[in-house]
């Protein structure tokens, strides 16, 4: 299992006992009773659908509502709806589905990164980017949230690359980068300030970028190592 689902698996029991604890399920979700959740179904639904997101989308989609029938606060089975909702350009479904699991997951950083990149593409930049430093603050070395948070001040013109902060990232990536790409992109940028060259690719798009040896567009990430490019063509991570 993964990380994700591992850490879940423990809490599991704690959830059995604290839901009383919990609001009403919103949105599309009815409340549900301790007796009536089955976080072990909802764990094996999830699984199952993991395994058929590559090749049958609408079967994954159903899987993971029927996981949420079985438990309603199964944040794993939120965090891959929203996922799949994002890949079809459903941003406010994807960043409801987010939001459920960084309130279920509350200590990792995966639905944060996945509800900032949501809000990035719904042009809600200051937002996304309080989203990218709430993630790195419940992990400080999450080296997707540092990437994409970097990315997201320099893109939308939020920070320049002279900025402590941003210079500081930027040195980290070209090191630690988790790509050849995006160690490529940040020793680029670095490369060309130290030249004196002026602003560089600061002013460029996503794509633009992409082609002059930049990052790779942001990726919503599940839990099971698949992603969905998000600002460009679906992906998927091996």
């Amino acid at each position: 299992m993964t990380r994700i689902l591992a850490v879940f698996g423990v809490l599991v029991a704690t959830l059995s006992v604290g839901t009383g604890c919990h609001s009403p399920a919103r949105g599309p979700y009815l409340p549900q009773s301790d007796a009536a959740r089955n976080p072990l179904e909802a764990q094996r639904l999830t699984q199952e659908a993991l395994r058929a997101m590559e090749q049958d989308e609408a079967r994954a989609e159903r899987l993971l509502r029927e996981a949420l029938t079985a438990d309603v606060f199964f944040g794993p089975a939120h965090n891959d709806l929203g996922v799949l909702l994002l890949g079809r350009g459903d941003l406010a479904g994807a960043a409801s589905e987010f939001e459920f699991a960084r309130r279920l997951l509350p200590g990792l950083p995966d639905p944060r990164l996945n509800l900032a990149m949501t809000l990035e593409r719904a042009g809600r930049v200051d937002e996304a980017i309080g989203e990218y430093r709430s993630a790195l603050e419940v992990y400080p070395e999450h080296m997707p949230s540092l990437e994409a948070m970097t990315r997201c001040q320099l893109r939308h013109g939020r920070a320049s690359r002279q900025d402590s902060e941003v210079l500081s990232n930027l040195r980290e990536i070209a090191l630690q980068g988790e790509s050849e790409a995006w160690r490529g992109w940040a020793a680029q940028l670095l490369a060309v300030d130290a030249g004196g060259l002026g602003s560089g690719l600061r002013g460029q798009s996503p794509g633009e970028e992409c082609a002059a040896g930049g990052p790779p567009r942001g990726r919503a990430r599940g839990f099971e190592g698949f992603s969905l490019d998000m600002l460009g063509e679906p992906a998927v991570r091996g």
